[in-house]
């Protein structure tokens, strides 16, 4: 590569703190990289202790270094934080975390976090006493005040047999987080704390026989790039998935997991009484089986027919209607279309006719087909609201257009 292109890559500090999931820095180094990124890696002298130098190295093709009285002719403890586009630290340990909160600049990463005017990203990981001390929370609500985006923790399983919240999110949410920054300097931030929100994803499955089912391409990474990017900025995020493409659980989101449509309806319908907003970004089938049977259909079986369809409930719908009769305490409704144009009619009148019909607040719309929307990292596409307004989603992450809807969501609370 030309020092040219060389240049005009987005250039990433990776800051690496001392705790044992500095080793899952290592991913999010190589995704980084790999997605077209320049990485500088700057851990602290405690990391290397998980992490040698070597191993970043190799990686990123940089050179690593941890204190500010090396290549002193070159300025390091200053220059990496003027120029880069983006500052990652994961993980951020307690410590970190205290330092950067408090101004310290005693090695080249709390040096770089204090000469950085891009945006920062800081991603914690520790033991759930320590996440939950005063003290950390203290200084986590004093970085996000100064505009530093700090992540939330995941859950699950810590050093030892230790169980809880304070777990690394999965590097991919990591690396989505970043691009999203990248895309977006102010796409995240905490306006949608004390919010409880609610969202469908996945496509369902409607079993035919054992072996078979009727479904279709949805991948659920719209949906569950809705629930990362809310919970990110603060809400209470409840996410019911139907079939997903392997997708990690997003850090700090509720999940429930579901087969059917008729599943689907049944949480849908329990989960959104009482939410801020409720999002139908699920592909639910329009059809099912009119009967399951429980023996693999052989080619000879010819009664009853396999193939005899009925129709699904039309949750969307329901949802609103149950609204209107007062038997749902929800705030917002918004519902997603993936539609294909026709001879006569364009894929932005089928969702401005679907969002009639539906009665939603508001209609994300997606052109399918020839790889786009369905099973793909990027989307694009309309936004529609109940009150005539169009808004164009221009081509980009899934997280760049989960933003974009909740500003939307965001706008319309505050008319309400």
């Amino acid at each position: 590569m030309t020092t040219e292109h060389a240049e005009d890559r987005p250039r990433v500090v990776l800051g690496v703190s001392g705790g044992i999931a500095a080793y899952k820095a290592c991913e999010v180094l190589r995704r980084l990289t790999e997605s077209g990124h320049q990485v500088r890696v700057v851990p602290t002298e405690a990391a290397l202790n998980f992490v040698g130098a070597a191993t970043f190295e190799a990686l990123s093709g940089q050179p690593v270094r941890t204190g500010v009285f090396t290549d002193v002719h070159e300025v390091q403890h200053v220059r990496l934080g003027q120029e880069a586009d983006l500052v990652v630290v994961a993980p951020a340990t307690a410590d970190l975390l205290a330092r950067a909160a408090h101004g310290q600049a005693d090695d080249l990463l709390t040096s770089t976090l204090l000469t950085a005017r891009c945006p920062v990203l800081m991603v914690p990981a520790m033991h759930t006493e320590m996440w939950e001390h005063p003290a950390t929370r203290h200084n986590v609500a004093l970085l996000r005040s100064r505009g530093v985006v700090v992540a939330e923790p995941d859950s699950g399983r810590l050093t030892g047999a230790d169980t809880g919240k304070g777990r690394l999110p999965d590097p991919a949410e990591i690396v989505d987080l970043a691009r999203l920054l990248l895309a977006e300097p102010k796409a995240l931030p905490r306006d949608l704390e004390g919010r409880r929100v609610v969202i469908s994803a996945g496509g369902t499955r409607e079993p035919l026989d054992p072996v078979r089912y009727l479904g279709n391409r949805s991948s659920g990474r719209q949906g569950y790039a809705l629930a990362r990017v809310a919970a990110h900025r603060g809400a209470e995020v409840t996410l019911v998935a139907a079939h997903t493409a392997d997708l990690a659980a997003p850090a700090g989101v509720r999940v429930i997991k579901v087969g059917t449509a008729e599943e689907l309806r049944s949480v849908m319908l329990a989960e959104a009484d009482g939410a801020d907003a409720v999002v139908m970004a699920a592909a639910v089938a329009d059809f099912r089986p009119v009967s399951h049977v429980e023996h693999k259909i052989k080619k000879s079986d010819r009664d009853p027919d396999p193939l005899a369809l009925t129709r699904n409930p039309d949750i969307l719908a329901e949802l609103v209607e149950a609204r209107g009769a007062g038997k749902l305490a929800a705030s917002l409704i918004v519902g997603f279309a993936a539609e294909t144009g026709d001879a006569t009619t364009s894929v932005l009148d089928h969702g401005r006719a679907k969002l009639a019909r539906k009665g939603c607040d508001l209609l994300v719309v997606n052109a399918v087909g020839d790889g786009r929307a369905f099973e793909v990292e990027d989307n694009a596409g309309w936004l529609l609201g109940g009150d005539g307004t169009e808004e164009p989603i221009p081509f980009g992450a899934k997280s760049r257009l989960a933003s974009t809807l909740w500003d939307a969501v965001n706008r319309q609370w505050h008319r309400q």
